[in-house]
């Protein structure tokens, strides 16, 4: 059972559950996905193999590359790359995702509206603000589901910033909330970190506005306060590079739809 099957049997056991249906959607986004080609890619260009089925066209994906294969029963092109690249790359061109067809659990046909509300919702980039802070403390009265969507979210986020902090805070005009610190962030990582703090708020069904985020240095006051009284989340250290295999698995060099 993959992460994919696994969010999948959860929305299956609770159709009325949207929480349920959010992080499958959720993990769709962040999962690698293989997607099956018509033909050999050339450069960058990509032309996905599909099918219709009442009157709605689905190229076929998978979440591990042995399934595709099985799938197949034969060598086939496909291109690699995250789910929401692979979202992105359809959106608006009345293409669904026939996700793991007769290799997994988690087999099922996502229309192409479902595709574009995807991009859409991951399109909700936090805005940015000025605000003072007076004080910080230990966090509380935030769901569980907001905690384990962080811890989600961080985990994957390798190499972007060495840790974080969550922490209740009380701001100079007297409003009150939480905030999420990334500790010796890397350079031009900080809107990367903003988008998965904001999905993680999105995909656990809480409103955006409940947590700030902000950047701060090891070597800040604020730093060492809040190492005292925040709920901390490692972040990994980044894999080693390897060189590109299929295409689409580069991220600098995203396949496009022909």
């Amino acid at each position: 059972m993959t992460d994919l099957d696994q969010a999948h049997a959860a929305m299956e056991a609770a159709p009325a559950n949207d929480a349920a249906r959010l992080r499958f959607y959720e993990r769709l986004a962040d999962t690698e996905l293989f997607m099956l080609l018509g033909a050999e890619a050339t450069g960058d260009q990509v032309t996905p193999e599909l099918f219709e089925i009442e009157d709605q066209r689905f190229t076929l994906v998978f979440d591990r590359e042995e399934r595709l294969s099985q799938f197949v029963g034969r060598a086939a092109p496909y291109a690699g790359l995250p789910g929401r690249a692979l979202a992105q790359m359809l959106t608006g061109q009345g293409i669904g995702l026939a996700l793991n067809l007769e290799v997994a659990p988690s087999a099922m046909l996502i229309p192409s509206d479902a595709v574009d509300w995807l991009v859409a919702t991951l399109s909700n980039a936090p805005d940015e603000t000025e605000a003072r802070l007076s004080e910080v403390s230990a966090p509380k009265g935030l769901p569980e589901a907001v905690i384990s969507g962080l811890d989600r979210k961080l985990a994957i986020a390798a190499g972007l910033a060495r840790f974080a902090y969550l922490a209740a805070a009380t701001y100079d005009d007297g409003a009150k909330g939480h905030v999420l610190a990334f500790v010796d962030a890397t350079p031009g990582a900080e809107q990367a970190l903003a988008n998965a703090a904001s999905e993680a708020l999105t995909f656990s069904g809480i409103e955006a506005g409940m947590m700030d985020v902000l950047f701060v240095r090891a070597s800040d006051p604020l730093a060492a306060h809040l190492a005292r009284v925040g709920l901390r989340f490692d972040l990994p250290e980044p894999a080693a590079p390897q060189a590109p295999g299929a295409p689409g698995m580069d991220p600098d060099k995203p396949p496009r739809l022909r």
